[in-house]
Order: C-alpha cells, then structure tokens, then sequence
C-alpha cells in the first residue's frame, strides 16, 4: 500500500483529501504546518505528498525546499491563489503538480495516481539492456532509470527525467511546448507554457556547464525544445 502525506492547516480539507484517497486504497498520514510533515517523512515511507503553500510555522514552499534537498518523491502543492507567480513558484522549487483550491477532489486523485505512476516507473528496472541514450557527454540509461554527465549521476524528479528521455529518445527533433506537456501529462495543454518552462530550466540548471550557453538542450525560438546532437 502506497503511503501519501497530506499537509494543510484546514483539518476539514486534510480529512476529505483522507476520504477519497483512502477510496482509491491509499494509505494517508496528515500533517497541519510544514514542520509537522517533514517530521513524518523522517519517520515514514512516503511515496507522495500533497502539501498546502500558506501554513503557520513553516509554510509549503519552505517545507518543499528543505524536502528536495534529501529527496525526489512527487509534490503536488495546494493553493486558494490561482495566479501564475504562485503555481511558478512552487514548480520552480520542486513542486511536480499544482492544484488551485477550490478544486474537483476527483481531479486531485487523477493528479496522485498520475504522479505515483511516473515515480513508479522512474524507480522500475526494466529487462532491455539496450535502453541507453547518448549525446556527448550526457547519457540516459532507461535500464536503471539514471543520467550522467561526464560520468557523474544526475538527480532528477520523475517528470524532468521524462522530459529529458522524450527528447533524448528523439534528438535533433523540436518538440513543441504543447506536445512535451501532452506527452508527459497525458492531458490538453491549457496553460501549459510556464509549467513546461520551469522544468526545462530545471533540466538545464542540472545537465548543463552554463546553462546560458546551453550544449545540450536547444530552444528553437518560436518552436519548442530539442536535444542537440552531438
């Protein structure tokens, strides 16, 4: 059983998240500040959290940057604000999802079990041994679900290394904004620009000398995104 980590100071949200998580066969811990949920994920196996941005005593975004320094596992971040800056922000501190409060509590479980499948499969060992991309220096082995450069791992969230194996699996090919998000959300891309953007600088941030001067990973302006190759 999957355990998921639910934190939000409203104890009514946190208790029916509970109920249709616990539908699914979902094992939930609660947690009511972020300081309570980054106790659990010291105690506990967690394999998702669902954490809310405005908290007393340590507040969404804070916990969610002390929690990727030590792991990768799949945030969705809560919110009532609906604008842009706060869904970039979190995305850009590691959150993997957003959902904006009030929200369809189905569209939340869809959002979980889409989360924990690309996690799964990212921590999954497969049987083909010819699962390896390579451009220069940079590798993906699909085998063991891991990427260097020059040698040297690189840690990724399961949605930027599914970014970055689209467009390895596919170099010198542009991918649109549009078609990397429909491909690695499985659903329309209505807003997709900012959320698709955050992940590639991410990416970039990790694979690249300079990112500025990115080797690797190509815009072609007004078009989308490309691995070169080398």
């Amino acid at each position: 059983m999957q355990n998921i980590l639910v934190c939000d100071d409203d104890k009514e949200i946190v208790d029916a998240i509970e109920i249709y998580l616990m539908q699914e066969g979902y094992h939930v811990l609660k947690a009511y500040d972020g300081l309570q949920a980054l106790e659990i994920l010291k105690k506990e196996e967690v394999h998702l959290l669902i954490i809310d941005i405005m908290m007393p005593k340590l507040d969404g975004i804070h916990a969610t940057m002390q929690i990727r320094e030590k792991s990768s596992i799949p945030i969705i971040m809560l919110s009532a604000k609906t604008e842009d800056a706060d869904k970039i922000l979190g995305l850009n501190i590691g959150a993997d999802d957003y959902l904006a409060k009030p929200f369809n509590p189905l569209e939340l479980v869809a959002r979980v079990k889409s989360q924990l499948r690309r996690y799964t499969e990212l921590g999954n060992i497969t049987e083909d041994n010819s699962n390896i991309y390579s451009t220069g220096e940079l590798v993906i082995n699909d085998e063991l679900k891991e990427v260097t450069v020059d040698g040297s791992p690189v840690k990724m969230t399961p949605i930027e290394y599914n970014i970055l194996l689209l467009l390895m699996k596919n170099q010198g090919k542009v991918f649109s904004i549009n078609q990397i998000y429909e491909s690695i959300w499985n659903e329309d891309a209505i807003g997709a620009d900012n959320t698709v953007a955050v992940h590639i600088r991410h990416i970039r941030e990790k694979i690249e000398i300079n990112p500025k001067e990115p080797r690797y990973l190509k815009v072609v302006w007004g078009v989308g995104y490309k691995i070169e190759k080398i």
